[in-house]
């Protein structure tokens, strides 16, 4: 090979390169599945003929709500909370979640939930196989806070805890979530 072909194989060599690796670009975050005919969302969790499917029991909100949700803006006439569920070790059940005992959304693995509330103190909790975990959360009209309902699923066992977050560390994964409900619960 002589001197003056290495320069063009170098750059032959980048191109292939560049062409073979820019439709994975696209790849780096899983995109969302499609909402079922009836509304419901489904989580798939594994890659075989029958991965397990964790399907919320209600319809979910539009595209168009999730992307307004989604942009993490406070209302100023109420205290805005976000309740996230988006962690690796997440077990795969349906776990409600209560707002001061009365109204609740359903959460699945890798879901977003958006609460409007009145301003003042709230009682958040979750309820799975027999077991319940509260959480306080406080705020002001045109506050916006951000929770985390963090579980676990072994083989010996589901766990469920709560956890404060800021809405900029959670963002990412926020987004590559699915918006399972947005409750409007001022009135």
């Amino acid at each position: 090979m002589s001197e003056s072909d290495r320069p063009h194989r170098r750059t032959l060599l980048l191109g292939l390169a560049v062409v073979g690796l820019a439709p994975l670009a696209g790849c780096m975050t899983k995109p969302l599945r499609s909402v079922n005919a009836d509304g419901t969302y489904c989580h798939r969790i594994g890659k075989s003929y029958r991965p397990t499917l964790t399907c919320t029991p209600t319809a979910v909100p539009t595209d168009a709500v999730e992307a307004e949700a989604k942009r993490f803006e406070a209302d100023p006439a109420s205290l805005t909370v976000y309740v996230l569920r988006s962690r690796w070790g997440d077990a795969s059940v349906v776990v409600p979640v209560a707002i001061d005992g009365a109204a609740s959304a359903a959460t699945i693995p890798v879901s977003l939930v958006r609460l409007r509330l009145k301003p003042g103190a709230h009682r958040v909790s979750a309820q799975w196989e027999g077991r319940s975990i509260d959480m306080s959360v406080e705020g002001r009209a045109g506050d916006l806070r951000v929770v985390e309902l963090i579980g676990s699923g072994w083989a010996w066992g589901t766990s469920f805890t709560w956890q404060m977050a800021q809405a900029e560390s959670v963002k990412t994964r926020a987004q590559a979530s699915k918006l399972v409900a947005d409750l409007d619960l001022r009135g």
